[in-house]
């Protein structure tokens, strides 16, 4: 089985719950002599992460031109829409709409409303708009170092996510990587998941961490992806390892491109009930950028 490996000490749950791993010492009483105990060794800590220094930068967006999303480089996904989406959610996604998302100073912002698009053809009845973009079409990467720096949205309801889906082959066989997800009920908690045949949904591999300040300054969310393992992180600190433990496609499907995701979902079984006084909230990405080994 892959190891999941988890830093924070907080309780493993994710999408809704994630499998961990619990580590248990035993010791001995001798009442031979009363001795100081000796101290337990430190745990080294897990290597910074960062894109190594023999990758070259192969793919990004530092969002300096002002208006919506570059076409050259990001689609809109909205094909569920008029269906409704996967897992309960509750938003409209939105096609090049500027109130959903648009590029402003130095800035992609991603904006969640409290409105119904009820003149749409494909609208589905839902109460929120907000925004997919995808780079399913334009660019899609097998292993490399991901770095997106982005500010989330603090709303109860709330429920972004930066992540990857495989470019080919159906879900979960193809594959998910979510980079960052985050809830506004429980705003500091960011975690990362892995999904594939093997475990998936409630069974994903994953980690958390407490990040104090995400709904109010930006930072690093990362990854780095291998033949070998899959590292997530938040500016430059480990949190969750995911291994190749080469039992097959059912647990490794990581060979094989895949396309990179920014959204905000508003409910659902993860985002739990909206908080609508809350609303209009946004997420702020800075930049998006893909590394890969210099060939």
């Amino acid at each position: 089985m892959p190891t999941t490996f988890n830093f924070s000490p907080q309780d493993r749950r994710c999408k809704p719950a994630l499998a961990g791993l619990a580590l248990a010492a035993c010791g001995s009483i001798s009442f031979a002599a009363a001795q100081p105990a000796a101290p337990a060794a430190a745990l080294p800590a897990p290597p910074a992460l960062s894109a190594p220094s023999h990758y070259q930068l192969v793919w990004s967006d530092e969002f300096d031109k002002p208006g919506l999303p570059d076409p050259g480089k990001w689609v809109y996904d909205t094909g569920m829409n008029k269906k409704g989406w996967h897992n309960k959610e509750l938003q409209y996604y939105s096609h090049a709409r500027a109130e959903n998302s648009s590029v402003q100073d130095g800035k992609l912002v991603i904006t969640a409303r409290l409105e119904s698009m009820n003149k749409q053809a494909d609208w589905g009845g839902q109460r929120y708009s907000s925004a997919r973009l995808i780079t399913a079409g334009k660019a899609d990467w097998t292993f490399g170092f991901f770095e997106i720096r982005a500010k989330l949205p603090c709303g109860v309801g709330s429920w972004p996510a930066i992540w990857m889906l495989g470019s080919q082959g159906e879900w979960p066989a193809g594959g998910e990587l979510d980079i960052m997800e985050q809830v506004g009920s429980n705003p500091t908690k960011v975690f990362s998941t892995v999904h594939t045949t093997a475990g998936s949904g409630g069974n994903g591999k994953g980690g958390e961490t407490q990040v104090a300040d995400a709904c109010s300054t930006f930072h690093n969310y990362q990854m780095h992806w291998t033949a070998e393992q899959i590292t997530f992180g938040i500016d430059g600190k480990p949190h969750a390892v995911y291994a190749n433990a080469k039992t097959g496609k059912a647990a490794w499907p990581f060979d094989a491109p895949q396309f990179l995701i920014l959204n905000i979902a508003m409910g659902g079984d993860l985002g739990g009930p909206v908080d609508d006084a809350a609303l209009p909230i946004r997420m702020e990405v800075e930049h998006v950028r893909v590394y890969q080994q210099a060939k």
